[in-house]
């Protein structure tokens, strides 16, 4: 089973709502994924694929660089190709409005105006039509230019040189632009009108960085290192992710390392940090992976 396929088909709470998508590269097709995966009837609209590109190819970008993650986010979307600054392409498109309950666009402002696209135009032509329009910063901040990177940088989320492991802020916009549609649905079921709603991937971004802000995740905080049951250790033959925070996977951590376990600020103090980091390194990960079954203690063990 796949990503897309892991939904039940008992919680598909958009089952018979019409979404059509503009958007291309990661967030909007996401979000589309999703749901459609939530039961609705999807549909998107694509440019021709650029000059040179390979027969069959997507006009999504997306579709060039990486062709599998294509594939799986549009599993079971219906793509119709339209390029939108032709009449035929705008002849296509307003066909495919009318027919849709929620319009789902990932450009600035000023493109979605040259389009045709705003969100005064669209109430006027299309009263019962909901807009949910991927951003990369709110309001006035629209128009910046700005990727999932710039973003996770600016609320604190990038150490050092090296990428972060994954798209925090394109897929974390991804399911707030789900979470859109599911909101404007209800609204359409309550007053019969559409509504306009902005998700911003920096917002994304910010959501994520809470529990940072917080303080949470600070060096020397519980889950910031602090405390020495919740870290990333080397053992003999790799690594092991321990998350033994609550009291009870604590005793159990530090039985099996021959450390006394007193109450939460012992597993602060240093000396326990020593013993446990001597304890796991002197450990292969199949005895680790062991140690986590038999005494129910939340440990995963990872490569070098």
């Amino acid at each position: 089973m796949n990503a897309t396929e892991k939904a039940s088909p008992a919680l598909r709470a958009l089952r018979g709502v019409r979404v059509l998508s503009l958007s291309l590269n990661l967030p909007g097709p996401a979000a589309l994924m999703r749901c459609r995966q939530m039961g609705a009837t999807c549909v998107k609209l694509e440019p021709p694929p650029p000059a040179g590109a390979p027969s069959g190819a997507s006009g999504d970008p997306m579709g060039l660089y990486n062709p599998p993650a294509y594939k799986e986010l549009h599993q079971g979307v219906r793509i119709v190709v339209a390029d939108l600054k032709t009449d035929a392409g705008q002849k296509t498109l307003h066909r495919e409005l009318a027919r849709a309950d929620v319009l789902l666009t990932s450009f600035r402002p000023s493109a979605l105006r040259k389009l045709g696209l705003e969100w005064k135009a669209l109430r006027k032509l299309y009263p019962a039509l909901s807009q949910v329009a991927i951003v990369g910063a709110p309001g006035a901040r629209a128009e910046e230019p700005g990727h999932d990177l710039t973003y996770l940088a600016e609320h604190g989320l990038v150490n050092g040189i090296d990428l972060p492991p994954t798209l925090y802020a394109d897929m974390g916009g991804s399911l707030m632009a789900s979470e859109a549609v599911l909101k404007a649905v209800l609204v359409q079921l309550k007053t019969g009108k559409g509504s306009h709603q902005e998700v911003a991937l920096s917002e994304s971004a910010a959501y994520l960085a809470l529990p940072r802000y917080w303080g949470l995740t600070q060096p020397g905080a519980a889950v910031g290192g602090g405390h020495a049951g919740y870290r990333v250790y080397p053992c003999h033959d790799g690594r092991v992710a321990v998350a033994a925070l609550e009291p009870h996977f604590a005793k159990s951590l530090c039985a099996a390392a021959g450390i006394a376990y007193v109450n939460v600020l012992s597993m602060m103090s240093p000396p326990t940090h020593q013993a446990l980091a001597a304890y796991l390194l002197s450990m292969t990960r199949e005895a680790l992976d062991q140690l986590a079954a038999e005494k129910d203690i939340p440990m995963f063990t990872l490569q070098k």
